[in-house]
């Protein structure tokens, strides 16, 4: 039985607004690892962190608000040059929740290959302050990406080009993940078991998007992909609609954004030709 603080605490939770701010680059460019490696964090101790993080994956914050601060300078934001959409170097996050700063990676449109046209804009942001990143400067971009996605906490920001709706945005959603499982089952990644085990979450995921609401243009649209911790499953937030836990789901829905060509391949190749020096003994993305 939780405790009357735990009880407090949970309840402050569930009624926590997350705003995103944007904070002055760290360095020219994109986000300078050694830099914010060697930053202070802003954390209230593992302890705190850590049960910070079960709290908060273990509700749907179907509450959580997310929401872009237009007062940008030129120099804090980088410009997608295919559609001129902007893009802060820094997402922070407030929250009763610490969250790390999230540095952005890499930019890039998302288009309808067979017409193509352009549909949204999307920035890949991680939290390179995470000391759980090492990785040799020798590995493949491929192996660089895995291994971000797979040990830090990392968000999509994804801005329309045009008016469009959430269903429409879900359904691209549903089909890279339906993609994904079908290249798992291929590989016998996953047991039969497992499988089964992720209906339910993918359920969940497609429920969360409205049927009929308008998603206008140059509205952002963020999912939060936390890093795992303390034994509980990996928690992705979609702002304001909710949130859905399961590690398969969060970290196959990052991964379809760079295999091959990748649901962005501007944006998959943005982020290669930034992590290209990216390493443990080379902390400096370009």
């Amino acid at each position: 039985m939780l405790s009357p603080s735990s009880a407090s605490a949970i309840r402050l939770l569930a009624r926590t607004s997350v705003r995103t701010t944007l904070r002055a680059p760290v360095s020219r460019g994109f986000a300078n690892f050694s830099t914010l490696r060697n930053a202070r964090p802003r954390f209230i101790g593992t302890g705190g962190l850590a049960f910070g993080a079960v709290l908060l994956a273990s509700f749907t914050l179907a509450t959580t608000h997310i929401y872009a601060d237009t007062q940008a300078e030129p120099s804090d934001v980088v410009t997608d040059p295919n559609t001129s959409i902007t893009f802060p170097k820094t997402m922070h996050v407030p929250s009763r929740v610490p969250i790390p700063d999230l540095s952005l990676i890499g930019v890039g449109v998302r288009k309808v290959s067979f017409l193509g046209i352009k549909v949204y804009s999307v920035a890949f942001y991680a939290d390179l302050n995470n000391p759980a990143l090492q990785v040799s400067q020798s590995a493949t971009p491929e192996e660089k990406i895995d291994h971000i996605i797979q040990n830090t906490t990392c968000a999509l920001r994804i801005i329309p080009t045009r008016n469009t709706s959430y269903s429409h945005l879900r359904d691209g959603f549903m089909r890279a993940l339906q993609g994904r499982l079908v290249l798992a089952k291929k590989s016998e990644a996953l047991t039969p078991q497992e499988e089964l085990e992720i209906q339910s979450p993918l359920r969940k995921f497609k429920s969360m998007f409205p049927n009929s609401k308008p998603l206008e243009k140059h509205q952002s649209l963020d999912l939060l992909f936390l890093a795992a911790m303390g034994g509980e499953p990996r928690n992705l937030i979609v702002r304001d609609l909710g949130s859905v836990q399961n590690d398969w789901l969060a970290l196959e829905l990052l991964r379809a954004y760079f295999h091959e060509k990748g649901i962005s391949q501007a944006m998959k190749g943005d982020v290669w030709k930034n992590i290209e020096g990216f390493g443990t003994n080379n902390r400096r993305i370009a």
